[in-house]
C-alpha cells in the first residue's frame, strides 16, 4: 500500500526556540515544500512565535521566525495556497486560548518574504476564527472551508468559517450540534478535519474528550450541520488531520488511543475505502513512549506529505507514496 517513505527531522535543534508543536505542511511545485510551526521557550510563553522552513533539492532551510516579537504567544499556525498562487499563513495570537484572535500574512514568493499580518476578522471576540489547527479545504464549486473552533471554559465548540472570495472575507457557521456521552455529559469538541465527497457534501471529524472521533456531514457545501455523531476510532483527546487522495480513499493521521488526555503514542496513518465508514491501520509512524502528536497532512498526486510534533523538541516531515 505504502511504495516509498521519506522520514526526516526538518531541524536538528533550534536553540532560540528550543520547544516546538503544531506543525502545517503545504507542497510547492518543482519539489518544494513548506513547513511551519510555533515555538519559544514553552508552549503558551510570551516568546512563542511562528517559525518556518523550506525544503528544496532534498534538504531544509534553516528555520526562521516569520511572525513579530510582540510579547504575545503565537499559537497553531495553517499554510494555505490560494488561487492567486499566494501563500496564506494564518495563526492565532493571545495568551490565553479563549481570548485568541487570529491573524493572517502573505507571502508572493513561496515563502521568502511575508506581508504585515492583519487581523482575519476585524472586532472578533469569539476566540478566534478561521482554521484553528487543520488546513483550509476548496470546494468543487470555489468556496473555500475553514475549520474552526473555540475554547471556552468548559465548553468547546466546533463550526466552520466559510469565504466565497478565497480567503478575502469569512461568514461563520452555526455551532455543530454536540450530543451526550453515555454518562448524560455533553460531548466537547474542537479541531474538525475536513473532506469534500461526492461534489457538495462535506465531512467533519472532531477531536473530543469522549474517548473516539465525532463526525459530522454536511449536505449543502458546509452551510448546515447534523448533529455530531461518535465513529470507531479512537481520539484521545489529541488533534487529528486526514487528506483524501484521488481515488477517493482517506488518509487519516492520528493517535488512536480511546482515552480522554490518553498518552499521545503511537502515532498511527489509518485508511478509509469507504468514505470514512470503517479504517483500517496502514502505516505506524511513532510507536515508542512520548509524544508525537498533532499531525497534519496534506495529498497531492500519489503523494502523502505529512507533519508532526516529536516530543515537543523537533518537528518530523513525512512523504509517502501511496
Amino acid at each position: 500500500m505504502i511504495q516509498s517513505e521519506i522520514r526526516e527531522f526538518i531541524f536538528e535543534e533550534n536553540r532560540e526556540a528550543p520547544s516546538c508543536h503544531a506543525s502545517t505542511v503545504l507542497p510547492l511545485e518543482g519539489g518544494r515544500v513548506l513547513a511551519a510551526w510555533f515555538a519559544g521557550a514553552h508552549e503558551g510563553a510570551d516568546d512563542v512565535g511562528i517559525w518556518l522552513s523550506v525544503r528544496e533539492n532534498g534538504a531544509w532551510s534553516c528555520p526562521r521566525r516569520i511572525t513579530p516579537e510582540d510579547g504575545v504567544p503565537h499559537w497553531n499556525p495553517v499554510l494555505y495556497r490560494g488561487k492567486d498562487g499566494a501563500v496564506r499563513l494564518f495563526y492565532k495570537a493571545g495568551r490565553t486560548i479563549q481570548g485568541w484572535k487570529t491573524w493572517v500574512t502573505v507571502s508572493r514568493d513561496g515563502g521568502g518574504t511575508w506581508s504585515e499580518p492583519r487581523l482575519l476578522v476585524e472586532g472578533d471576540t469569539s476566540g478566534g476564527r478561521g482554521p484553528v489547527k487543520n488546513k483550509c479545504l476548496l470546494l468543487s464549486d470555489g468556496t473555500l472551508l475553514a475549520p474552526a473552533s473555540t475554547e471556552q471554559e468548559n465548553d468547546w465548540r466546533a463550526f466552520l468559517d466559510r469565504s466565497r472570495d478565497d480567503g478575502g472575507t469569512w461568514e461563520r457557521t452555526d455551532f455543530i450540534r454536540r450530543p451526550k456521552d453515555e454518562k448524560g455529559r455533553v460531548v466537547q469538541m474542537i479541531q474538525p478535519t475536513l473532506w469534500e465527497a461526492p461534489e457538495g457534501q462535506v465531512h467533519a471529524l472532531m477531536r473530543t474528550n469522549a474517548g473516539r472521533l465525532y463526525r459530522s456531514d454536511s449536505p449543502d457545501g458546509g452551510l448546515t450541520w447534523c448533529g455530531a455523531y461518535p465513529t470507531e476510532v479512537p481520539n484521545n483527546n489529541s488533534g487529528v488531520d486526514l487528506a483524501r487522495s484521488g481515488d477517493g480513499r482517506l488518509w487519516l493521521l492520528c493517535n488512536p488511543v480511546g482515552e480522554d488526555r490518553g498518552v499521545r503514542t503511537p502515532l498511527t496513518l489509518l485508511v478509509s475505502g469507504d468514505n470514512g465508514e470503517s479504517w483500517e491501520k496502514a502505516l505506524d509512524l511513532e510507536t515508542e513512549p512520548g509524544e508525537y502528536s498533532y499531525p497534519a497532512i496534506v495529498c497531492q498526486g500519489g503523494t502523502l506529505y505529512a507533519a508532526y510534533t516529536w516530543q515537543r523538541r523537533r518537528i518530523v516531515f513525512v512523504q509517502l507514496k501511496i
